[in-house]
């Protein structure tokens, strides 16, 4: 969090906290009367369901990843079934950001899969308007967890399908059925490996949580 309040503090002043010489300038960030506007984003789901990659893809900035490998030592607590070549784990956050209009600016926080670092949940979550809870249809009942927090805590959030190479391709309705979302929460099949796969996630979020919170 120091990072997006230093991010903020660079900006007023007209200084970029980065060097971003090769990037088009934000008129927010030439215009010294205006202020972004600072959105908080969570990216949530199970264990190696691809909340890293997503984060990364769409990160303007370096991203901030907080990666450990993977030891014998969580042989018993991590199921490397469904992701064989995974070597390393999430253990605190991701956290990345991203422009998606003139001065529209989303700071994405992405939360640790495993059981073991859930108590981390409700500090990520504090002050964001919305969720991404991504799934693999390969093992849907990884994202019940999450599913049940957000629907717990009231806080407005979609299911992003991450579409992994291999895996059978499911109609947005199925994974709805199979995961008995509500009627008002959106569905959608992505692949977080593409960069405007992940934005148009992003970008349904951002409207979903308009109408679920308008003011």
């Amino acid at each position: 969090m120091d990072s997006a309040v230093s991010d903020a503090a660079a900006y007023a002043t007209g200084v970029s906290p980065l060097d971003e010489t090769d990037e088009t300038l934000r008129p927010w960030q030439t215009d010294r009367t205006r202020a972004p506007i600072a959105t908080k984003i969570v990216v949530a789901g199970g264990f190696g369901v691809g909340k890293t990659t997503l984060v990364t893809t769409v990160s303007e900035i370096t991203p901030l990843q907080t990666e450990a490998l993977m030891t014998e030592a969580s042989a018993e607590t991590d199921d490397l079934t469904a992701t064989p070549g995974k070597v390393t784990t999430t253990v605190a956050m991701d956290f990345g950001r991203i422009t998606l209009d003139d001065d529209l600016v989303l700071y994405l926080f992405g939360t640790p899969g495993q059981q073991r670092f859930w108590f981390m949940w409700d500090d990520l979550v504090r002050g964001a308007i919305g969720a991404v809870v991504l799934a693999d249809t390969r093992r849907l009942k990884d994202c019940f967890p999450a599913l049940d927090y957000f629907e717990s805590c009231g806080l407005p959030y979609i299911v992003a399908v991450n579409h992994f190479d291999g895996s059978e391709l499911f109609e947005p309705e199925d994974v709805r059925e199979a995961l008995t979302i509500p009627a008002h929460i959106p569905v959608m099949i992505m692949d977080a490996r593409r960069r405007i796969s992940a934005i148009e996630t992003l970008l349904a979020l951002v409207g979903h949580a308009l109408e679920e919170t308008p003011e």
